[in-house]
């Protein structure tokens, strides 16, 4: 690799990182024929992740950093004075067949600051997915970076080469929007967040491809004073009405020479976790927004336990429940017990009454569940109850790093 396309990515992998949607499960099993390159399979091509679930196996930069917008929390914004680059499509297909080669990636991640247009952007990104599926016959995992502000028409075609498109949400007001990044349109990213979502649906039914992965978005948490509860139900609503596959939640690092209207620390990164946790509560839980909203404090979701263990806090009286006899949706709401805990819980328990000890071969999350449960052997009395159960069963305090 020359030197000039050595520096360019490694300002633009740096650039890159603030992105945290890059996951690439979903993808859907394919493998190159003699003269392609790549493969990916049903679970996804990634075999690292970050404990947050991020994917470390993709080549993951931007086309470029020069931008034409001035978001306040952005590091690449129009008037952040961090050093530029920018890569052509032909550099961007080769260092994504070189690595593919040399084993380093099984995929890409494409995003970028707006050049020229939105138009022109989009339009460069669909040649890099483009030319290295038709000219390179590359299999591989592909997700773009989609614009939001850019044509319909070219949205359209980003979705017939990658595996993945994303629109960053940013910020999940309309208000915060206009305050932080007044050039951004919040309908915009809607329509064409409800595009894809329409035309994924559309391909599927048609037997057709068409970002066959789906579609994931973004918020960035604590660059304002929106609440865990109101990012929740905004991710609630989006897996709703446009089919989403993933939110991630981004916390807020601060940048250089950042705007006065940004905080001048990062939240802590244990908040980040906690939507996380309070997104899968939906998602895989079967809680509703409201159930979510019940474990929440003044809109916020406590640092020292888990939401599902806050929302049975709240609601002792639905405790204990009977591991032998409760429904799967009731034990869903147990803490400690995970969703595939209780699906071998409801497989067990058909052919024998479940004792405490068959309930500690089957999840790694007893000590919480316990107070909750009652089995054959086990009834937990007033433990329940207790005004302590919080202290008990609370996370100690440690340390989390960003990056």
């Amino acid at each position: 690799m020359d030197e000039t396309l050595a520096k360019k990515l490694r300002i633009l992998a740096d650039a890159a990182k603030y992105d945290a949607s890059c996951a690439s499960s979903g993808a859907p099993k394919r493998s190159a024929d003699k003269d392609g390159l790549g493969s990916t399979t049903g679970a996804g091509i990634c075999h690292a992740y970050t404990p947050d679930g991020r994917c470390v196996s993709l080549l993951k930069i931007l086309l470029t950093n020069w931008c034409l917008f001035d978001c306040a929390y952005c590091v690449n914004r129009r008037s952040s004075n961090v050093r530029r680059a920018k890569f052509t499509v032909e550099e961007v297909v080769r260092l994504t067949v070189e690595f593919y080669k040399r084993n380093y990636i099984e995929g890409l991640f494409l995003s970028s600051g707006i050049i020229k247009s939105p138009d022109h952007t989009m339009e460069q990104m669909n040649r890099v997915a483009k030319s290295l599926r038709r000219d390179h016959g590359f299999r591989g995992y592909i997700h773009l970076k989609t614009i939001p502000e850019a044509s319909p028409w070219l949205i359209e075609e980003a979705g017939l080469y990658a595996d993945r498109l994303s629109i960053n949400v940013e910020l999940p007001t309309e208000a915060s929007l206009e305050r932080l990044a007044p050039e951004k349109d919040g309908a915009s990213i809607q329509g064409a967040m409800t595009q894809i979502g329409e035309r994924i649906v559309e391909a599927k039914a048609e037997r057709r491809r068409f970002a066959p992965a789906g579609q994931s978005t973004q918020v960035i948490v604590g660059a304002d004073a929106t609440t865990d509860e109101a990012l929740i139900r905004k991710s609630a609503h989006l897996y709703g009405s446009v089919g989403l596959k993933r939110v991630y939640y981004s916390a807020f690092s601060p940048i250089p020479d950042g705007a006065a209207i940004l905080p001048l620390k990062s939240p802590p990164l244990q908040r980040e976790h906690r939507l996380y946790q309070a997104d899968w509560l939906i998602r895989y839980y079967d809680f509703s927004p409201d159930d979510v909203a019940d474990a929440a404090e003044d809109g916020m979701f406590a640092l020292d336990i888990d939401p599902k263990l806050a929302w049975a806090l709240k609601n002792r009286a639905r405790f204990p429940v009977d591991v032998n006899r409760a429904e799967r949706e009731m034990l869903l709401r147990v803490p400690g017990l995970g969703a595939r805990a209780v699906d071998r819980i409801v497989q067990a328990r058909r052919h024998t009454s479940l004792r405490l000890d068959d309930v500690a071969r089957l999840t790694s999350g007893l000590r919480r569940a316990r107070p909750f449960l009652i089995a054959a052997d086990h009834t937990p009395g007033g433990l329940t109850d207790r005004l302590d159960l919080r202290a008990r069963l609370a996370e100690p305090a440690r340390q989390l790093s960003l990056f």
